[in-house]
C-alpha cells in the first residue's frame, strides 16, 4: 500500500515537474528564432536589432496580423536585401514561431 503511494506520488511529480516537462510551441519557437533570427533581430520585448534596418520581432504583429505569416514562412520570406536568408518553415516551425510570436504583442 506504501510502496504504491510512493509510487503514484512520485509518477505525479514527474510529470508536473517543468524540468522535466516537454517544451512548449512557444518556447520552441523562441528557440528558433534565436537560432535563426537574433543574429539581426531583436527577439525579446526590450533589446534593440542588432543590425539596425531589421525590426525588432515584437513590432511585427504592427504591420501584418501575426497569423497571417503562416503562408509566407511557408512559402518562403523574401525581402528586398540581400543580407536576409530566405526561410521556408515547416508546418511544426511555423506554429512554434508564430505562438512565440504572439507572446510578444
Amino acid at each position: 500500500m506504501l510502496q504504491s503511494a510512493l509510487r503514484h506520488g512520485l509518477i505525479g511529480l514527474l510529470l508536473t515537474t517543468p524540468a522535466l516537462a516537454a517544451p512548449t510551441a512557444e518556447q520552441r519557437g523562441k528557440a528558433f528564432a534565436r537560432a535563426n533570427c537574433a543574429r539581426c533581430h531583436a527577439i525579446d520585448r526590450v533589446s534593440k536589432s542588432p543590425v539596425e534596418i531589421a525590426p525588432p520581432l515584437r513590432t511585427l504583429h504592427r504591420r501584418y496580423p501575426i497569423d497571417s505569416l503562416g503562408e509566407a514562412l511557408a512559402e518562403g520570406i523574401y525581402t528586398g536585401h540581400a543580407d536576409m536568408p530566405v526561410f521556408e518553415l515547416n508546418p511544426d516551425q511555423i506554429h512554434d514561431l508564430l505562438s512565440y510570436l504572439k507572446t510578444l504583442e
